[in-house]
């Protein structure tokens, strides 16, 4: 992300806590600082990535990143995590004349460097309008789904489906061992068939569910954790799509 700003001419000023991490954002031609207080300093638009929904909270809120904004700028948080956190700094934000948008990503380093990243989109139209030279340096398409929050609410549900595709593979590998094909043949002609599907070109690729749950578990077991606190704030839960989880990502909850 940080290459694509510089490569389309913006100044860009990045939050480096360790020499390294400094260096390498030297490297790619940003400005590396060492403070909260001077990556907002100057900045027209502030873009949070970070893994969790508690980091963005500690960043914005305990380490006081939204404080510092200057009167008449934006924050786009990119972290998948609580519409409620984006709402409550939005709130803490608004008499700064600070505006929020939440822009969760989905695809990978791959889709950041062809500048193809999905973003759901959630917040005001003007804002949104702002930020969104910004975000097509790495971001096509840019999909504004509604109000502030929405981003985060379609994100979630769009992996809690991941998560579901994967149990409902998962058991369909399991189930066609018990007739005597081998998960790979499985995998290679699967996608030449009507059941195909991104998930299955994704896991086909590496070969094997269990592989890919190996290494994208935690990222997902992560976010079905937040949509499920989600639903049973509101009452609910997710139905048959949490049996068909359970499948793949046992214990989350």
């Amino acid at each position: 992300m940080v290459a694509r700003l510089v490569a389309a001419g913006h100044d860009v000023s990045v939050l480096g806590r360790s020499d390294e991490k400094r260096s390498t954002i030297a490297e790619l031609g940003a400005d590396p600082v060492g403070e909260i207080a001077a990556v907002v300093a100057a900045a027209d638009v502030v873009v949070i990535c970070v893994f969790t929904d508690e980091q963005v909270r500690e960043i914005c809120l305990t380490d006081g990143l939204t404080a510092a904004m200057h009167s008449g700028s934006a924050l786009v948080l990119h972290t998948t995590g609580s519409p409620h956190t984006v709402e409550t700094i939005a709130e803490l934000a608004a008499p700064n004349d600070v505006d929020v948008v939440d822009a969760p990503v989905s695809g990978g380093p791959h889709n950041v460097a062809a500048g193809e990243l999905t973003l759901f989109v959630g917040g005001a139209e003007h804002t949104v309008a702002r930020v969104r030279s910004v975000l097509s340096c790495y971001g096509d398409p840019i999909l504004h789904v509604g109000p502030l929050g929405a981003g985060q609410k379609v994100k979630l549900v769009n992996n809690a489906l991941f998560a579901a595709h994967l149990g409902l593979l998962a058991k369909s590998v399991e189930f066609a061992a018990r007739r005597g094909v081998e998960e790979s043949a499985l995998l290679t002609a699967l996608p030449h068939g009507s059941a195909a599907s991104r998930v299955l070109d994704i896991v086909a690729a590496g070969g094997s569910v269990a592989s890919f749950i190996e290494a994208a578990g935690e990222l997902v077991g992560k976010d079905v954790a937040v949509i499920r606190r989600i639903a049973a704030e509101l009452g609910s839960d997710l139905g048959t799509i949490d049996d068909v989880i359970d499948a793949a990502i046992p214990g989350v909850r």
